[in-house]
């Protein structure tokens, strides 16, 4: 069963951007005490890329500072991940990720690809 549905992934040159939204069902979102967008590349272990707590609070790996930006809107139960400055080793799948103790759910995640 899904619960996070993601979208916004794609293909993009070095240097460009790309903007990802998740949404969550009503009860998920409302309830969650954080959300976030984790990638996984190829070889490589998930990683958390940022994260934003039902008070608003954000939280960036440091690969990411500076050039990612993550926002929710309440009013429609989603959140966005803007990514500028994209670097080819950004490329992966991106997870949409809610933690609403004691779950956690996750998306089924969208590719990105940053290349020439």
């Amino acid at each position: 069963q899904v619960h996070l549905v993601e979208s916004g992934g794609g293909l993009v040159q070095p240097g460009g951007s790309l903007r990802l939204s998740c949404t969550a069902p009503g009860s998920i979102f409302s309830g969650a005490e954080a959300m976030g967008w984790y990638r996984r590349a190829p070889g490589k272990q998930r990683e958390l890329v940022a994260s934003i707590s039902s008070r608003g609070g954000t939280n960036y790996a440091d690969s990411v500072k500076g050039r990612f930006a993550i926002s929710r809107d309440n009013a429609k139960n989603t959140i966005d991940l803007q990514m500028n400055s994209l670097k080819p080793e950004d490329t992966a799948v991106y997870y949409c990720n809610a933690e609403h103790t004691p779950y956690v759910y996750w998306g089924q995640g969208t590719q990105v690809t940053v290349s020439s």
